[in-house]
C-alpha cells in the first residue's frame, strides 16, 4: 500500500456517507471545478460550497453503481473511470454497474471530454473515492466482528478476516458502514500497482452489448412523449442572416406545425439566424425544408474564400512575420555558417469534423424549466449559452448527457444545443433538432488552415544549427483564431540554439475550433516532415538524425505549462527508440517501398511512429503498416480502450492527411457530403501495431497524442519509395508516381 496525504482536504469536506432505504451505503464526494478534479477543499466546510453526489452506492446484493461523470464520446472513460474507483474499492468488476451521471458540475467538478485530460485529472480523486469506501467497509466488519483493522483485507467485494477466515460481503455491510463517519482523506491508503486486480486488465466497454443490439444511448436515439421534429435552415455563408422566406408556403404542407424565423446575431459559436421547421417526423420537416426558399443577407463573409486565403499567405510568406512569438540566438548567422541550407513551405486545408452521428438535440419546456438531452463534449457551456441566450437561469436548465457519436473536439461547441433551445421555446412541447450530413458538414469549426515558410541551417557534422518558421495562419488583430495558433515552444524551440519563430494572421469569417490533437495535427506534420528534409540534405539516418536533435536525457520545461513539466527528452527518445526497434528500421525494402518515421509530445503524451507504405508505378498510395510506441505513463488502465484509441488516432490521422479538405468560396463550404470528403475505407486502413514503454510518471491521456505522427511518419515514408515530398496537404493532390 501507498499512503497519501491530502493535508489540505479534511474529512469532511471530501466526503459524505448516508444509507439507503433498505440497506446500503451511499459515497458522496466533494469535487471541485478546475483542473486538478479532487483539488484541495478549504480547511472549513461550507454549506453553500458543499455538494455531495451519489457517486459510489452499494446495495444489500453486493452490486456497485458507480456514476460516469465525464461525457463518452469513443475514447473509453465510461468504463476506464469506473474502473479506477472500482480497482481501489476492491470489488468484483462482475459486480459493478455504470451509469451516466447528469451535467451537474456542482456536484461533479468538471464535466467534459477532451484534452485527453479525462485520465490525468481523475486518476487521484477517483483511486482516493474508491479507497475511501474500501476503507469504511473493512472498518465496518472489524467492528461487527470485534477485531483490529490490521486483522482484515479485502478481496473481490468481500472483507475477510485473516486470523480466522470468517468473510462478509460487501452488501451484508453496507448499511453498518453507513452509519461510519467518512475516513481521514490524509491517511487513505492506496493499492500497490502490483496488487491491481482491475486497472490493466482488457476490459470491453461497458455500453458495447448496447450499441452492437442496436439499444438506444445516442443522442439521435432519444425518443419522448409527443416528440416533434426539427430542422433549421442557416444561411450558406457564416454568419449570414434571414430578410425572407416563404413560410406560408411551408407551414401548409404535410405534417408541418411550425415554421418560423429566428433572428439569432453574428456570433458563429452562438445562435445564428435561420429558419426553424418543426413537424410530425423529422421526414416531414425535411421534405418541407426542400421547399424552403429564404433571401439572405449573406453578410461580409461571403467575399471571402480559401483561394484568396493562398494568394496572399503565398505574398506574404517569404517576408518577415507580423508577430514574434520567437527569437533564439542569431539564425542569420546560424544560416550564413550552415553546410546545408534547407527551404520549404508547407501548406495544410481546413478539414471538418465529420462524426458519424450528425449534430442533434433534444429539448422540452416544462414545469418551469429546460430539460436538455444532448451528445455534448462540454455540457456546461452549453447551459451557460441556452441560459444566456434564452434569458433562463442556469439552475433550470437540466441536461442529460447521452453518448456521443463521435466528437474529436466538435462538440466542444454547443451551437445545436441553443438552435433546439431556441426552437421548442417557440414551438412548445418536446423537439428533436437533427442535422442532415450537409448541414453538418457545411456549418462546422473546422481545424483551420494554414502555410509554414520554413528555412533550416545544418552543420557539417549533421546538427540542426539554425531554424526558421514564419507561419501565416488564421487571426484578427495580432491574434490567432481559434485553434489557429502555434506556441513559442513548438519542437524544435529549446532544442536549436538559433530559432526564430514568426506568425502573420489573416482574417477570414470561417468558424474554427478543436479537431482531434488540435494544432498538433498539423504542426507535427509540418515539423516532423521538414526535420526529415533536412536529415536528408545531411545525409544522415532519420532517425538517429532524430536522436541527436533530442540530445541527452533532459526535461526541458517552459513558463506558463500548465499540463506537465515541460518536454523530456529522455521520455522521446525512448518510444524513438522503441518504434525503430519494433519496425525493423534500416532493414532493406523492395522498391516502390519506403519507411517513414516521426514522432510528437501532445497532450503529455509521447509518441513515435514508423509508416511503411507503398506506391506503384502509378502512383497508387497504399500505407501497409503503422508501428506506434507510445509513453503515457506508469499506467494503462484499459489495454482495451488504449489499442482501440492509438488504432483509432492513427487511421483517423492518415485519413484527413491522404483525403480531406474544406475548401470556402464566397464564404461557402463547398463539400456537402462524403462523396466530397471522403474517409478512409477499410481497405486503405494499415495494419497498427502498438507498442506502450510504461515510465515512472502518472497515467495521462490516449484520445489524442497518437495522432500527429502518423501524418509526418507516412509522408516521409513515401519519399523513401518515390523520391517526392508531400508539401501540401491532402496526399491526393500530389502526383506520387516515383520519380
Amino acid at each position: 500500500m501507498h499512503t497519501t496525504t491530502l493535508a489540505a482536504l479534511d474529512r469532511r469536506s471530501f466526503l459524505r456517507v448516508t444509507g439507503l432505504a433498505g440497506g446500503g451505503l451511499l459515497l458522496g464526494l466533494y469535487l471541485k471545478s478546475g483542473p486538478r478534479l479532487f483539488a484541495a477543499a478549504a480547511a472549513e466546510e461550507s454549506t453553500t460550497d458543499f455538494a455531495p453526489n451519489a457517486f459510489i452506492r452499494i446495495t444489500p446484493d453486493g452490486i456497485a453503481t458507480i456514476m460516469a461523470k465525464n461525457p463518452e464520446v469513443g475514447q473509453g472513460v465510461k468504463t476506464s473511470l469506473p474502473m479506477i474507483v472500482a480497482d481501489e474499492l476492491d470489488v468484483d468488476w462482475r459486480n459493478v454497474r455504470v451509469e451516466q451521471a447528469l451535467s451537474e458540475p456542482k456536484l461533479y467538478g468538471a464535466q467534459f471530454a477532451g484534452g485527453s485530460l479525462s485520465t490525468p485529472m481523475n486518476w487521484d480523486g477517483l483511486r482516493r473515492a474508491g479507497a475511501a469506501a474500501r476503507e469504511m467497509l473493512v472498518r465496518a466488519a472489524a467492528q461487527t466482528w470485534g477485531v483490529p483493522e490490521s486483522e482484515c483485507a479485502t478481496e473481490a467485494g468481500t472483507v475477510i478476516h485473516r486470523p480466522s477466515g470468517r468473510k462478509l460481503s460487501y452488501g451484508a455491510l453496507a448499511a453498518t458502514a453507513a452509519k461510519l463517519p467518512p475516513p481521514d482523506p490524509a491517511t487513505l491508503r492506496l493499492k500497490d500497482p502490483k496488487d491491481y486486480t482491475i486497472i490493466g486488465r482488457a476490459i470491453p466497454g461497458v455500453d458495447n452489448p448496447a450499441i452492437v443490439t442496436g439499444k438506444p444511448l445516442f443522442g439521435i436515439d432519444v425518443q419522448l412523449p409527443g416528440l416533434r421534429y426539427a430542422v433549421y435552415e442557416k444561411c450558406p455563408v457564416f454568419g449570414g442572416k434571414v430578410v425572407s422566406a416563404n413560410l406560408d408556403r411551408v407551414r401548409a404542407l404535410p405534417g408541418v406545425r411550425a415554421a418560423f424565423v429566428l433572428d439569432g446575431g453574428r456570433d458563429l459559436q452562438g445562435l445564428l439566424g435561420g429558419v426553424a421547421i418543426v413537424a410530425d417526423t423529422w421526414w416531414d420537416a425535411q421534405s418541407a425544408r426542400r421547399q424552403l426558399r429564404v433571401t439572405w443577407d449573406e453578410g461580409p463573409a461571403a467575399a471571402q474564400g480559401t483561394d484568396d486565403f493562398a494568394r496572399r499567405a503565398a505574398d506574404l510568406g517569404p517576408k518577415p512575420g507580423a508577430v514574434t512569438l520567437r527569437n533564439d540566438g542569431d539564425v542569420a548567422a546560424g544560416l550564413q555558417g550552415a553546410a546545408h541550407v534547407v527551404a520549404a513551405a508547407y501548406a495544410y486545408p481546413f478539414i471538418a469534423h465529420a462524426n458519424l452521428e450528425p449534430q442533434n438535440c433534444t429539448v422540452h419546456f416544462h414545469d418551469g424549466i429546460v430539460e436538455i438531452w444532448a451528445p455534448t463534449q462540454n455540457p456546461q457551456p452549453g447551459r451557460e449559452l441556452v441560459a444566456r441566450t434564452l434569458g433562463v437561469a442556469e439552475n433550470d436548465i437540466t441536461i442529460h448527457v447521452t453518448r456521443i457519436g463521435g466528437g474529436f473536439g466538435r462538440r466542444l461547441r454547443n451551437d445545436y444545443m441553443v438552435e433546439a433551445a431556441a426552437i421548442a421555446r417557440q414551438a412548445g412541447g418536446p423537439v428533436k433538432l437533427l442535422w442532415t450530413r450537409e448541414d453538418d458538414l457545411r456549418h462546422d469549426f473546422y481545424r483551420p488552415a494554414g502555410c509554414h515558410f520554413l528555412k533550416a541551417g545544418v552543420d557539417a557534422g549533421g546538427r540542426v544549427v539554425a531554424w526558421q518558421n514564419h507561419f501565416v495562419t488564421l487571426g484578427r488583430d495580432g491574434r490567432a483564431a481559434d485553434s489557429a495558433g502555434m506556441s513559442d515552444h513548438e519542437f524544435p524551440a529549446h532544442f536549436v540554439a538559433n530559432c526564430r519563430l514568426e506568425a502573420t494572421y489573416l482574417p477570414l469569417d470561417v468558424p474554427t475550433g478543436p479537431l482531434r490533437a488540435p494544432g498538433s495535427n498539423a504542426l507535427a506534420w509540418v515539423m516532423q516532415s521538414f526535420i526529415d528534409e533536412l536529415a536528408a540534405a545531411a545525409g544522415r539516418d532519420p532517425v538517429q538524425f532524430r536522436l541527436d536533435l533530442l540530445g541527452e536525457p533532459r526535461v526541458v520545461p517552459w513558463p506558463g505549462d500548465r499540463r506537465g513539466a515541460g518536454y523530456d527528452a529522455g521520455r522521446m527518445a525512448g518510444v524513438l527508440r522503441l518504434a525503430a526497434e519494433k519496425s525493423g528500421w534500416g532493414r532493406a525494402v523492395p522498391r516502390g517501398t519506403g519507411l517513414g518515421v516521426a514522432f510528437h509530445f501532445s497532450h503529455q503524451g509521447y509518441f513515435a511512429e514508423v509508416a511503411e507504405v507503398n506506391v506503384d508505378a502509378n502512383g497508387v498510395l497504399k500505407v501497409r503498416k503503422v508501428w506506434v510506441a507510445a509513453d503515457v505513463g506508469s499506467t494503462i488502465i484499459n489495454p482495451s480502450g488504449a489499442l482501440n484509441q492509438v488504432q483509432g488516432s492513427v487511421i483517423d490521422g492518415l485519413g484527413a492527411a491522404w483525403l480531406q479538405e474544406i475548401t470556402i468560396d464566397r464564404g461557402r463550404a463547398q463539400q456537402a457530403n462524403f462523396d466530397a470528403y471522403p474517409l478512409l475505407r477499410i481497405n486503405d486502413a494499415p495494419e497498427v501495431e502498438v507498442h506502450f514503454l510504461k515510465t515512472g510518471h502518472p497515467p495521462t491521456g490516449l484520445g489524442e497524442p497518437a495522432l500527429p505522427p502518423a501524418l509526418p511518419a507516412a509522408c516521409n515514408a513515401i519519399f523513401a519509395a518515390t523520391g517526392k515530398r508531400v508539401r501540401t496537404l491532402p496526399i491526393a493532390k500530389t502526383d506520387l508516381r516515383p520519380v
